[in-house]
């Protein structure tokens, strides 16, 4: 079959699927943020980091709520700075990837792709 007969019969590419974190936004919860975190409030982060290792991959699989991480890797005993307050420094992290948005913007506008996460 001629090459051009297949790009004929190739279909574009209407959807992309991507990430948030790393892609769109920075990795907000990554080691040197779990590492401010610990330094921030006072947890000792090899306790922490070590919790973290435990649960994360089940809390990214959508198989453990965020409260339900952050219980079981900071919240298991008491301290002395409310969950909310920990979770406003942990969303704090993130900051948008300007270039990346900027393309995923023009793909969008251009292109009309859509967009899923």
């Amino acid at each position: 079959m001629p090459a051009t007969a297949v790009m004929e019969r190739q279909k574009h590419i209407t959807t992309l699927f991507l990430d948030i974190g790393g892609v769109l936004l920075s990795d907000g919860w990554d080691r040197n943020s779990r590492k401010d975190a610990s330094e921030h409030f006072h947890i000792d982060h090899l306790a922490m980091e070590e919790r973290h290792h435990i649960n994360f991959s089940t809390y990214e699989l959508g198989k453990l709520s965020l409260n339900d991480y952050l219980a079981s890797v900071i919240f298991y005993e008491r301290r002395d700075f409310s969950i909310t307050a920990f979770k406003k420094f942990m969303f704090s992290q993130s900051k948008p990837l300007p270039n990346m948005l900027k393309l995923v913007r023009m793909l969008k506008k251009n292109i009309n792709l859509r967009l899923s996460h």
